[in-house]
C-alpha cells in the first residue's frame, strides 16, 4: 500500500508539473497578450520529437475551442503526425484592411497576434519551423491571404479556402513570393468567386487576388490536374513556389481532407 501511494504521489506530482509546463492545449486557451489559441500535438507524440504544423484560422463568429471539437479535422492532422494550432479573432471576426466594420485596418495586429501564438507555441511544444502551413476556412480564408501577403517566410505555404481579400487585392505583397493552393466551391452563394457587395464594402474578386499574385511572383501556367473531387489550375516559378487554384463542385463548404490533400501538394513542390 505504501509503495502504491507513493507512485500514486509520483504521478500527480509528473501530471502538475506538465500542466504547469504547458498549461494549455486542445482543451484549454494559451493566452498571448490579451489572445488566446488552442493547439493540439498528434496523438501519442513523444513529447521531444519536433512536428509540422497546420496553422488554421476559423470563419465567421468561429472559434478555437470550436476547431477542436471538430473530430475529423482533429483526426487528420493527427494521423499526418502534425500539430493542429487554432487561432482565435478578438471578436466574432478578423480585424482585415476593408472589412465590413474595420475599413481603416491595416491588419497589423492580426499579423502580430499570429507572431505571437507562433513564438508562444514553439516555446511550450517542439515544432518543426519549416514545416508550418497557414490554412483557414471563409473569414479564415481571408484571413490565411492576408498573412501570404504580409508574412510569407512565417509559414511554408497557405491554403485559403472559400476566402479573398476584402474589396480587393492590396497592389503588392511583401517578399519572399509564398506558395498558395487557393480552394474554392463552384457555387458558392456566401463568397462567390467574383465577389459580393457587404455593407460598405465587398468581398473581392478570387480572380484578382490570384491574377495579382501570379504577377507578383512571375508565377507561369503547368499541366492542370485532378483528384476526385478537385480540379485544379496549377502555376510554378523559377523558384518553385506554387501557385494553384482547385475547384470543387458546391458552395460554401469544408472538407478536412482538403488540407491533406493541399499538405501533399506542398511537399511535392519541394516547399515542405
Amino acid at each position: 500500500m505504501q509503495f502504491l501511494n507513493t507512485l500514486l504521489a509520483a504521478t500527480s506530482l509528473t501530471v502538475a508539473a506538465a500542466t504547469s509546463a504547458f498549461g494549455c492545449g486542445a482543451d484549454s486557451d494559451c493566452t498571448v497578450g490579451d489572445r488566446t489559441y488552442r493547439i493540439a500535438m498528434p496523438d501519442g507524440h513523444d513529447g521531444t520529437t519536433p512536428v509540422g504544423a497546420i496553422v488554421f484560422s476559423h470563419g465567421y463568429r468561429g472559434s478555437a475551442a470550436g476547431l477542436m471539437r471538430n473530430r475529423n479535422l482533429r483526426g487528420l492532422i493527427s494521423d499526418m503526425g502534425l500539430a493542429l494550432i487554432a487561432l482565435k479573432s478578438k471578436g466574432d471576426d478578423w480585424v482585415l484592411p476593408n472589412s465590413p466594420r474595420h475599413m481603416d485596418s491595416t491588419g497589423a495586429a492580426e499579423f502580430s497576434y499570429v507572431d505571437a501564438v507562433i513564438a508562444d507555441a514553439s516555446s511550450r511544444h517542439p515544432l518543426d519551423q519549416d514545416r508550418l502551413v497557414a490554412a483557414g476556412f471563409s473569414a479564415g480564408g481571408m484571413m490565411t491571404w492576408n498573412l501570404a501577403c504580409a508574412r510569407p517566410a512565417l509559414f511554408a505555404g497557405f491554403v485559403p479556402i472559400s476566402g479573398t481579400f476584402w474589396k480587393q487585392p492590396p497592389p503588392s505583397c511583401a517578399a519572399p513570393v509564398a506558395s498558395i493552393v487557393h480552394i474554392h466551391g463552384d457555387a458558392d452563394p456566401t463568397v462567390p468567386m467574383d465577389g459580393r457587395p457587404i455593407m460598405a464594402t465587398r468581398q473581392g474578386k478570387v480572380t484578382d487576388a490570384l491574377d495579382m499574385y501570379r504577377d507578383f511572383g512571375d508565377f507561369t501556367s503547368t499541366a492542370p490536374s485532378r483528384t476526385a473531387r478537385l480540379s485544379c489550375d496549377n502555376s510554378t516559378n523559377a523558384q518553385g513556389a506554387v501557385l494553384n487554384l482547385c475547384m470543387f463542385e458546391g458552395g460554401h463548404s469544408f472538407r478536412s481532407e482538403f488540407l491533406r490533400f493541399a499538405w501533399e501538394t506542398l511537399e511535392d513542390a519541394g516547399r515542405l
